[in-house]
């Protein structure tokens, strides 16, 4: 993921800062604790396409 790309997503839903999670292919909102794909290095930024975080599921710290 290229890190100037990184610095200006947000997410859609809440406008906050995203964290990229590489093993798992994701950006993470930890605020709304929702995980958007990143598909082909193109990441999917449809509040219906991101997964809902579990609650067993840690969110990283910043």
């Amino acid at each position: 993921m290229d890190k100037r790309l990184l610095d200006i997503l947000r997410c859609p839903v809440c406008k906050g800062v995203l964290y990229y999670d590489k093993t798992a292919a994701e950006l993470i909102c930890r605020g709304d604790r929702l995980a958007y794909p990143i598909r082909d290095d193109i990441p999917v930024m449809l509040e219906e396409e991101a997964r809902e975080l579990g609650p067993e599921e840690e969110v990283p710290a910043a």
